[in-house]
Formats: structure tokens, C-alpha cells, sequence
């Protein structure tokens, strides 16, 4: 394990290394084509760049990994196939799910919209012609959930499928364009992502318990974006085909994930984990970024149970604007004030809720701060805090879909209690 990650280290110095030779030779492109770019980057090489306030560098990594992956519609440009963490968390590319699947057959549908306006008339026209009417001949030969109890949901495509072509098109890069930097057109000059109205001595207060009726850890936080930063995050994540994970819907309820390790990896996204970093000094301090995510849910299933994140800040957004939720007074966060103790295993208590519930929750009556959905708000909690997606009702269709980004910053800060027996795992998140 040390050696690996020694190699991983010397990997990283070189990248960086080449970055900075990139700008001012040609020796350093064709140096930087011989990296031996790892499958797959994880926390620590993303802390790495971010601790050093490297985002180019970052960038320059999280794109030269996926380009090289199996995602890469190209595949003359594959070098690595999918690793097993992608797979066994629900981004493999031989099965499916009836809600994942039609989730990106309504991204292909709004593509074409989309880019027929004079955009990219190439990829609108070989979304419709072939992509959009695979997805749908698939989809259509889906079993219902209830002759899917062996594999809990899951879809195995099966040969008709494979004979069909859904394995050149399925959870690959289609449409990946990257979505750079607010810039000035005047000036060039990169334009800030954060509402500059924020009252960010207030929000640290907040956090730290100092003000009047806060709860120490849990900070609601509204308009957090400026309205161009929005709507650029909002396109993004409408338009980029990232979506690769599926759960088991019988099991952990339909949404789609989209991970900073698997193309979920723009510029103006970066941008935004920094932004926060460097204006929460009193939250942040010494917490670098080490993940980030978004989560795209089926209006017909439950959000996600009952976890905590390995983390020691969780800075959750929703991007879906407020007239797509039939029910105002929900469709957020519930965050338990109870704390996990530091002698439990993380993986354990993560897959074992009624225990947590038992144990943790119950004996403080499961006090909770619930905070309900309202687009570009934001809650800050610690990471250590079990939670859970509020009950939600939105409407149906592409566009009203409820999205979340999630971005995590340093290690998890656990709690102090006596010692408890610990839950047994029951494997698999898929």
C-alpha cells in the first residue's frame, strides 16, 4: 500500500511538474502525452492539487484520467477499462436500471432540443437518430421491479440488447463538453460564482453556535450563487451525459450519480469549491476538498436513507428551480444532531440504519433540524451528521427533476461516547 502510494505521489509531482513547463515549450506537451496517467484519482490526489491551491493542475489531472477511461466514446483513446470501485458502486456499463435508463433517455431528448438551436447539429442529429431510439427499444424490454427481485432492480443487459449496440452508447462521455469559468467579455477577467451579498461572518457564527437559535454544525445558507454562476451550474448538469451511477432501486429507492472521479470534473464547478474554501476560513480551515458529486432522483422513488458522509464539512446545494416542487415545505435535508461515536467503523454503521436509529438516534428522540428544498440554497453540516432526504414530491419530466450537488471537505470529525457493539455490514450500496 505504501509503495502505491508513492507511486501515486510521483505521479502527481510530475503532473505538476509538467504543467508548468506546458505553457512556455513544445518539449512539455510531449512529455505530458507519456504520463502514466492512474485509472482513477481518489480523495488524497484531489486534497494534493486543492491544498496547494492548483485547480489548473487539478483540472488538467481529472480530465487526462476520464479522456483515457472507459467512458471515452472513442474508443481508439481507451487505456483503461472501468475500475472495480466505478462498478461496484452502480457505474458499470452491462446493466441498467428502468429509471436510470429512462433518465438519460430524456437527457438525449433534451439534448436534441437543446443543441438544434444552432449549437451542435452533428450531436443533435445522432442523439435522435440512434441514440434516443436504442435507449428506447431497451427500456421497453425492462421487467417490471417485481420479476427483478434476484438482482434487486438491476438490469443485466442481455444479448438482443448487446446486438442492438447499447454497450457503444451506455454510460459513455456522448456529451461532455466542459463548462469553463465565467469570464467578463469585455475583459477576460474570471468572473466569482458566489453571491458577493452573502453575510459570510454570519455564516461562520452560525456554524460555530454563536448566534441566537443556530445549532452548531448546520448552516442554511439562501441565494448562495450569484444568478449567472446558477444558471451556468444548472446547464451543466442538465446537459452533461455523466450519469453513470444507478443504486438498486429496491433496495436504496432511484437516482442517478454523477462523480468528480468520473467526468463530473468542470472548471466553473472547481471554481466554486475554492470560492467556498477561501470564504469560510473559520469552517473550512484545513479542510481541502477531497470529493464532490451530484444526484439527479426519479420523482417516483424515495430520496437517500439514513448515512453519513466521510467528511468533516458537507456543503449540500439544489439547483432545481422552486415551481417543480409540488410541496414546498419539504423535499430537502433531515440532519440528526447525534454524532457517531469514534469507535465505529464507518462502512458498518453506514450500511446498518436500524442500528444507528437504536442506538444513536432514538435516546436523543431523533432530534433533527429538517430544512426544506428551495433552488440555489444550501446547507452546511457537519459531515459526521447521519442524514436523509426529506420526503419530496416534484413534478414529473426532465427538466423538474431534483438535482443536488454535494461537495466534501476534509475528514470526519466523530463524536465522543462510550463504546457499542458495532453493525455488521451488509455489503454493497449498489
Amino acid at each position: 500500500m505504501g509503495s502505491l502510494r508513492l507511486a501515486r505521489t510521483l505521479i502527481l509531482l510530475s503532473v505538476s511538474l509538467l504543467l508548468l513547463l506546458k505553457s512556455s515549450t513544445i518539449l512539455a506537451q510531449e512529455e505530458e502525452e507519456e504520463v502514466d496517467f492512474p485509472p482513477l484519482l481518489d480523495a488524497d490526489d484531489i486534497a494534493y492539487f486543492f491544498e496547494r491551491n492548483d485547480l489548473d493542475g487539478l483540472h488538467w489531472a481529472l480530465t487526462n484520467v476520464f479522456e483515457r477511461s472507459d467512458r471515452n466514446h472513442d474508443s481508439a483513446k481507451i487505456q483503461h477499462p472501468l475500475p472495480e470501485q466505478l462498478v461496484s458502486r452502480g457505474g458499470g456499463s452491462t446493466y441498467t436500471t428502468a429509471y436510470k435508463l429512462k433518465m438519460d433517455l430524456e437527457q438525449a431528448q433534451y439534448l436534441v432540443t437543446q443543441l438544434r438551436r444552432d449549437r451542435d447539429q452533428e450531436m443533435a442529429a445522432f442523439l435522435e437518430t440512434h441514440v434516443v431510439p436504442l435507449y428506447q427499444k431497451v427500456l421497453d424490454r425492462i421487467p417490471p421491479l417485481d420479476q427483478l427481485q434476484r438482482t434487486r432492480g438491476l438490469y443485466p443487459f442481455q444479448p438482443h440488447d448487446k446486438q442492438l449496440g447499447i454497450e457503444a452508447i451506455y454510460n459513455k462521455a456522448l456529451y461532455a463538453p466542459q463548462f469553463g469559468q465565467l469570464k467578463d467579455p469585455n475583459t477576460g477577467q474570471v468572473l466569482p460564482v458566489l453571491n458577493p451579498n452573502l453575510d459570510l461572518d454570519r455564516i461562520q457564527r452560525q456554524w460555530m453556535g454563536e448566534e441566537q437559535d443556530s445549532t452548531p454544525g448546520i448552516v442554511v445558507v439562501d441565494d448562495i450563487l450569484n444568478p449567472a454562476a446558477l444558471s451556468r451550474i444548472r446547464q451543466l448538469l442538465l446537459e452533461k451525459t455523466v450519469w453513470y451511477q444507478t443504486k438498486m432501486p429496491l433496495q436504496f429507492g432511484g437516482y442517478a450519480g454523477a462523480y468528480i472521479d468520473d467526468g463530473l470534473n468542470d472548471r466553473i464547478l472547481l471554481q466554486l469549491s475554492m470560492e467556498l474554501y477561501q470564504a469560510l476560513p473559520r469552517i473550512m480551515a484545513g479542510h481541502f476538498l477531497r470529493y464532490l458529486w451530484a444526484y439527479r432522483y426519479d420523482a417516483e422513488y424515495t430520496g437517500i436513507n439514513l448515512h453519513a458522509d466521510e467528511a468533516a464539512v458537507n456543503v449540500n446545494l439544489w439547483l432545481t428551480p422552486d415551481d417543480a416542487n409540488l410541496d414546498p415545505t419539504s423535499g430537502g435535508l433531515v440532519v440528526f444532531t447525534a454524532k457517531p461515536p469514534p469507535d465505529w467503523e464507518f462502512t458498518k454503521y453506514n450500511t446498518d440504519t436500524d442500528f444507528v436509529r437504536d442506538e444513536l438516534l432514538k435516546p436523543t428522540q431523533f432530534a433533527n433540524v429538517t430544512i426544506p428544498h428551495k433552488q440555489n440554497r444550501a446547507v452546511l453540516f457537519d459531515s459526521a451528521l447521519f442524514h436523509q432526504t426529506d420526503q419530496y414530491k416534484f413534478r414529473k419530466g426532465y427538466e423538474n427533476c431534483r438535482i443536488n450537488l454535494t461537495l466534501l471537505y476534509g475528514t470526519m470529525q466523530r463524536g465522543s461516547s462510550k463504546k457499542k457493539n458495532q453493525p455488521q455490514s451488509h455489503g454493497s450500496e449498489l
